[in-house]
């Protein structure tokens, strides 16, 4: 029986398990969104291309299966690129569907008209268009695989609009298979030998393709062998920071007892990461290309071992083969560096005990210990970029799998598009996202998304009036000479009443409690604006005291 190109792409994501996909509409896909209709694949619509493919990514990030984005040609198209480069950037498996000008109009530079694989080849691991609708099986099934082999990343499949339209014979789509690479036993029993060697190891968790499988796995085994563990910056969630073997987060702000241990260490154990630029405090961690300490470096895609380490023991598997294979070894009785781990742990719970003072009315401090005494373990926390995300990373506490989503590659805007596909994914569970007043405005109309599907999230919004990060950065250069970095803001409750939802604000500690238990139970999408003096820059260091260097 003859299908449209449009009615073929739709059955292809139903092949591969898709429940949902995030989009903008645009007449140059006109036939697949005819054909989403009647489909059963939920269909969520942003208001920015940006914003739809960021929630793409956070589904591929909650849950490893590619997230899909659909968006319409030129300007829609870069918009998007926002959330590819995230995608790219943080190994997260996605697929972005991008309407093209027909193939009749190629090459003359028509309405809109992009190349796309010569111009978002940087973005994304395959780049593809299709021609011929008979081949969308094909194209399809391509782009699941490549999503999520090796290391996930995004792909993209151009669609030119008439291809769409074209009725064709073609065959039944199929779900990718997944290819896996698994620990060989020699390997496994050589890591035996090197940590049982060792005197001062550390492991260090990273990267995508994790289960909750594979993380209980592995905290069984670091609890066997008394391991201590550091998740790589924004990976927090791959182990539970109550876990004696807990030693902190490897990322922007380490906590220099941590570092110290890292470079004192004799063997780091690196699984699922590539151990980039923020996590190894801009390659100072370890010696590139040659680490003094002995590294085993744990991979799923060859070509990342070796690119930038050396390590002096190479092991090309995802964390789920990894982590099974582990349990063939067996734990010394007695391992020599069990005390070691246990202060790692309690410098940890001392580092992520927040300050109970600070400059100005609002403190940080305590706002985030009222979160953590008063939000379930399963909680979803999102973030963007800036100085407050500092405020999540290094006080909440994060005890399960799957309840982080925020970018490695520090993107702004990030959050609520993420709350708002976090709480899509999880209805049941809550959704708080974390915000700064430059880091909302950059994607703030996704809130009007969240208020259309009916998704309850929680914006706690610090509101310095500054692009925070970049004044500390300013201040700590060029002290004084303040240029480019204040903000306008809006009344942020106000905005959130406007759309529809509930809005708080909070001008002192004290106003945050029972402001959070109204969004709460107002059962509507929320924002808490925290009006948080910009002095208080930091935990622990003001504006001036940056300034002035002391």
């Amino acid at each position: 029986m003859k299908k449209t190109g449009g009615e073929l792409i739709v059955e292809a994501l139903k092949a591969n398990g898709v429940e949902r996909v995030s989009c903008v509409p645009g007449e140059s896909y006109l036939a697949v969104l005819d054909a989403l209709r009647d489909s059963g694949i939920e269909t969520l619509v942003c208001r920015q291309e940006g914003g739809a493919a960021m929630m793409a990514d956070a589904w591929g990030r909650l849950t490893g299966k590619p997230g899909i984005c659909m968006v319409t040609r030129g300007p829609g198209a870069t918009n998007a690129t926002a959330g590819l480069h995230i995608a790219r950037q943080d190994s997260i498996p996605m697929i972005l569907f991008i309407g093209q000008v027909g193939r009749d109009m190629r090459e003359r530079e028509a309405f809109q008209e992009v190349e796309y694989r010569r111009a978002f080849t940087e973005f994304a691991k395959w780049v593809g268009e299709i021609d011929d609708a008979r081949r969308i099986p094909e194209f399809v099934t391509r782009a699941f695989a490549i999503a999520t082999s090796g290391r996930p990343g995004p792909v993209v499949l151009s669609l030119p609009e008439d291809m769409l339209v074209d009725e064709v014979e073609a065959p039944a789509a199929k779900p990718a298979m997944a290819v896996e690479a698994h620990p060989g036993p020699s390997q496994i029993e050589k890591l035996g030998e090197m940590l049982s060697a060792a005197k001062r190891p550390i492991a260090i968790l990273g990267g995508t393709r994790w289960t909750k499988e594979a993380v209980a796995d592995f905290q069984d085994f670091a609890n066997c062998w008394k391991l201590p563990i550091g998740c790589s910056f924004r990976r927090q969630m791959l182990f539970d920071h109550l876990n004696p073997s807990y030693a902190g987060d490897v990322g922007i702000g380490i906590n220099p007892a941590l570092s110290r241990e890292i470079k004192d260490a004799d063997l780091v154990l690196l699984i699922g990461g590539r151990f980039s630029e923020m996590p190894s405090s801009s390659y100072t961690l370890l010696d590139v290309p040659y680490p003094s300490q002995t590294l085993v470096h744990v991979f799923p895609d060859p070509s990342e071992l070796g690119r930038v380490y050396r390590p002096d023991l190479a092991i090309c598997a995802a964390p789920v083969e990894f982590t099974s294979a582990l349990k063939t070894l067996a734990a010394p009785k007695d391992p020599a560096w069990a005390t070691r781990t246990e202060a790692m742990h309690a410098a940890y719970l001392a580092w992520s005990t927040p300050p109970t003072q600070g400059p100005g009315p609002v403190r940080m401090g305590p706002i985030m210990d009222w979160i953590e005494a008063n939000t379930a373990k399963d909680t979803i926390f999102t973030n963007g970029a800036g100085n407050y995300a500092t405020w999540v990373h290094r006080f909440h506490r994060f005890r399960d799998f799957a309840t982080q989503a925020a970018p490695t590659s520090g993107s702004m805007g990030y959050g609520l598009p993420a709350a708002v596909a976090a709480k899509a994914l999880h209805p049941d569970r809550e959704v708080i996202c974390f915000a700064g007043d430059g880091c909302f405005m950059m994607h703030g109309q996704e809130f009007a998304t969240a208020i259309r599907y009916d998704l309850p999230i929680i914006v706690c919004l610090v509101n310095n009036g500054i692009y925070g990060t970049i004044r500390m950065h300013q201040e700590r250069e060029y002290p004084g000479r303040v240029s480019a970095t204040d903000l306008t803001n809006p009344d942020f409750a106000a905005f959130a009443r406007a759309y529809g939802g509930h809005g708080e604000t909070v001008e002192t500690t004290e106003d945050f409690a029972g402001a959070f238990e109204r969004a709460r139970a107002s059962g509507k999408p929320s924002i808490i604006e925290i009006k948080l003096d910009p002095e208080a820059i930091t935990p622990m260091k003001t504006l001036t005291q940056i300034r002035e260097k002391t």
